[in-house]
């Protein structure tokens, strides 16, 4: 086992009794995450679902835990591009109601009111186990039945070089919606390694966006887990530009008839980043549809690892299950990583994946120069002009405006 996994046992076994929640259930947690470690080295061979990235760096990274924050908070959050409704603000993983406005949704506190949720698998995934045994604050949203919660803001900041472990559940009664704007950012060198559920009942309708612009030496691991059931939807996209390394990973199940998923990403990379975005979507109801897109820009010597698998079951039928990942390779020496699969039992349905890989069209880039546009204009169009499908994805133009400018300071700072 690495000093870091032994670093984070030795926390939580220092931490026992004084944590909320289920203590057996976090024994249980400390068990499997002793077993598995970190992903990464000789184990990382042994773990299909990490094949392509390693939390090496992680492992060797000494977080600080007890550590006074670095950075202020209030300064961090003037420069995210918020929107004009409620937030709920962390700061280095716990509440904090100062910079906060609440909801109309019931919220709670998972440090008062700790709610672990049901669909997660400690037992399976090591960086879930981790947040298991170390969760100490998180958001738990009830959205009536039949209630629309309208925008709700998610923020995570990072203040201080230390490990953080978010727990958010997420319940939507029947019929109602809710649009959640996740956005995670903060300085210095720091683990954020965030476990939400969200449980999504008939009808219902969540879209959920996320921001991902950590500081350059962070890490970020995301794991979601969503149940819809009959003639719900779950949209989501996600947009990753910080981090040093990154993981996103949404296990999506469909589980009642006509449920509906849509599971978008973009991921742009610079310098060395990684970034993972793995997913899993399962059909287990009939006439369910699932659509997913992700897009790579990679510059640099980055790196970009897409790993999506449709399950269709047996019973499911009428299934209509879609993904595609295409990458812009921006540099001879970044790399893309590409893995979709489809595991079908079904007989009566229509699923297709694909994946492809490929760099700026000298055409285009020869037109556009004749025309007298610079050449890094002329590639920034491009570019743009790429990630546009996927972009156009989020329905609300406030939001997807915000997704835009995040995208155009990331390739400002590629200029600089």
């Amino acid at each position: 086992m690495t000093t870091g996994a032994i670093a984070f046992l030795e926390r939580y076994q220092s931490l026992i009794g004084r944590l909320p929640g289920d203590s057996a259930l976090r024994a249980a947690a400390a068990a499997a995450f002793r077993t598995a470690g970190l992903p990464g080295g000789t184990q990382q061979r042994r773990i299909e679902a990490w094949k392509y990235t390693s939390l090496r760096p992680v492992a060797e990274t000494a977080f600080k835990p007890d550590a006074a924050p670095r950075h202020e908070a209030e300064t961090i959050l003037t420069g995210l591009p918020l929107l004009d409704a409620p937030r709920l603000v962390f700061v280095d993983g716990a509440f904090r109601p100062d910079l906060s406005v609440m909801p109309t949704a019931g919220f709670a506190r998972f440090a008062e009111q700790p709610d672990f949720g049901t669909l997660s698998w400690p037992d399976r995934e090591p960086m879930v186990a981790l947040n298991t045994m170390l969760a100490e604050d998180g958001a738990a949203l009830h959205v009536p039945a039949g209630y629309d919660a309208g925008v709700v803001q998610l923020i995570s900041i990072a203040a201080s070089d230390a490990d953080f472990h978010p727990r958010h559940v997420i319940r939507l009664g029947k019929g109602s919606q809710l649009t959640l704007v996740e956005v995670s950012a903060g300085q210095g060198t720091y683990l954020l390694n965030t476990v939400a559920e969200f449980h999504i009942a008939d009808g219902a309708h969540l879209t959920h966006i996320r921001l991902q612009d950590e500081a350059a030496s962070a890490f970020h691991i995301s794991t979601t887990y969503a149940d819809v059931e009959a003639g719900a939807t779950y949209d989501s996209f996600t947009l990753n530009l910080g981090a040093q390394l990154s993981r996103t990973e949404v296990h999506a199940q469909l589980t009642g008839a006509g449920a509906i998923a849509h599971l978008n990403a973009a991921q742009l990379l610079a310098g060395s980043q990684h970034a993972d975005f793995t997913s899993v979507v399962g059909h287990t109801a009939p006439g369910c549809t699932s659509r997913q897109t992700v897009k790579n820009v990679l510059a640099g010597r980055s790196r970009g690892v897409f790993q999506g698998r449709i399950e269709v079951a047996r019973d499911a039928q009428k299934t209509d299950g879609y993904q595609m990942n295409q990458a812009l390779l921006l540099s001879p020496y970044a790399e893309v990583d590409s893995k979709p699969e489809l595991e079908i039992f079904a007989d009566d349905v229509k699923c297709s994946h694909g994946a492809t890989v490929g760099e700026l069209d000298a055409e285009q880039m020869f037109y556009l120069r004749s025309r007298g546009i610079p050449d890094a204009e002329a590639r920034s169009i491009l570019v743009r002009a790429f990630l546009a499908e996927a972009l156009d994805a989020v329905a609300d133009d406030t939001i997807r405006f915000r997704l835009e400018a995040a995208v155009e300071r990331w390739w400002e700072r590629q200029k600089a």
